[in-house]
């Protein structure tokens, strides 16, 4: 099987199944799937608090156990992330795309308007990609990965709020604060990333279906196997 360099696109055949994604990057993607769920929840909460219980709130600790949650999660979230970085530099050249896309290459940008012009209804017939397309790669890349980075940084520098201005996580975060001009400002922006990026996760979810059903290749099962499977002609 032939295929194009920079694009990842087959453009000969005979078509053979090709192992795509490693466990590391399988790992990393479905445990931030897991921590997205509650993190969405408890900070949308965190944002916009249940009315209280009644009685004294030291004996309830609702809130506490929804900010213990929240922080545990993202604590998760972020070394994932971080792994995930990690791997982009060790990992296949599948592993890269997410954070280092052949932006230098023709190949990847004609790939690019290829795909854009099918969803486009402007290409007919779609073609077959090994790893991620293009167009693909930079939606994920504008989308989660920006949207991810913005999340992590006022995240932490929220976190780092409830402890004393020289300590440790100040030190390293506290700079956030200074970018935006004041704590309620990066509250906002922390809040708007959230949706930013469950927006993200709907486009994601309906592209992953549509292309698992209409295009030349398997999506949902190769983040499961990390094994991609061209369909033939017959299927």
């Amino acid at each position: 099987m032939k295929i194009e360099k920079g694009s990842g696109r087959v453009i000969d055949g005979p078509l053979e199944s090709v192992y795509v994604f490693q466990a590391p990057v399988r790992l990393w993607h479905w445990i931030t799937v897991l921590m997205m769920i509650p993190l969405a929840i408890t900070g949308y909460l965190i944002g916009d608090p249940p009315p209280a219980i009644g009685g004294e709130a030291t004996f309830t600790y609702m809130f506490a156990w929804i900010r213990i949650i929240h922080f545990s999660c993202a604590m998760i979230f972020t070394v994932a992330f971080l792994m995930r970085i990690y791997w982009a530099f060790v990992g296949n050249r599948y592993a890269h795309s997410l954070f280092l896309p052949a932006i230098w290459s023709f190949a990847w940008w004609k790939g690019l308007f290829r795909q854009a012009f099918y969803y486009l209804f402007l290409k007919k017939e779609p073609d077959s990609w090994v790893g991620h397309n293009p167009l693909a790669q930079m939606g994920m890349i504008m989308m989660f990965v920006l949207g991810a980075l913005v999340l992590i940084f006022t995240g932490f520098a929220l976190y780092a709020q409830q402890w004393a201005s020289g300590g440790s996580w100040m030190a390293l975060f506290g700079w956030v604060h200074s970018v935006f001009g004041e704590p309620q400002a990066v509250r906002t922006v922390h809040h708007l990333a959230m949706y930013y990026l469950l927006v993200f996760v709907v486009i994601h979810i309906y592209m992953a279906f549509r292309e698992d059903i209409m295009g030349k290749e398997t999506v949902i099962s190769t983040m499961v196997n990390g094994i991609r499977v061209f369909k033939t002609k017959e299927h």
